[in-house]
């Protein structure tokens, strides 16, 4: 019988970091080569699974291996607010957080030996103190929220503006451990 082995579908510090805070650490990292844009209409829950589903399938697959994906967004309402793509879109994605409660959704697959795919899902709900146009300005000058769902690490300077925070906060941060340590486990995955 083949030994199953953990494959992380992904190149996230942070997801490696996290998984390293339950002791876990991956066999191997393989990057995901996927469209991650929306598709027309798609609501944020809908599209956070779909993407995590479809980064788990794009990672091949030896056997014994459990393959392990993540995705996280940032919803506020129906809007899905991705990585900006410049600073004027980190401005616009600031503004809109300023002050609101807003849905961070981050979904979890996990392909198991046996090429059973489950997912989970963890929604945290998180709440920005109002942001001043110093605020914003510096953080935009950071450079911390390129790169990031909804242009801000809440492991970083943005903590600060946390009010409320009502979840996950792992989840927020990449991968919502209790979720991801619970997928593993019926993947049957040995952990400690």
């Amino acid at each position: 019988m083949t030994e199953t082995s953990l494959v992380l579908a992904s190149t996230s510090p942070r997801r490696l970091e996290l998984l390293a805070r339950i002791g876990i650490v991956p066999a191997r990292i393989a990057a995901p080569d996927m469209d991650e844009d929306p598709l027309p209409g798609e609501a944020p829950r809908p599209y956070v699974l779909r993407v995590a589903t479809a980064k788990a399938h794009a990672v091949e697959r030896a056997p014994g291996e459990v393959i392990l994906a993540g995705d996280t967004t940032i919803a506020v309402g129906r809007r899905i607010l991705g990585k900006p793509v410049d600073e004027a879109d980190l401005r616009r994605m600031l503004a809109l957080l300023s002050g609101r409660r807003h849905h961070c959704l981050s979904a979890v697959c996990v392909i198991d030996a046996t090429g059973k795919a489950r997912t989970r899902l963890s929604d945290t709900i998180v709440a920005f103190k109002p942001l001043s146009t110093a605020d914003i300005d510096a953080y935009v000058a950071s450079g911390e929220g390129m790169g990031k769902a909804g242009g801000y690490a809440i492991q970083g300077r943005a903590e600060a503006w946390v009010r409320l925070l009502s979840g996950s906060h792992s989840g927020v941060v990449g991968l919502p451990l209790f979720e991801t340590r619970a997928l593993l486990t019926s993947a049957g995955l040995p952990l400690a």
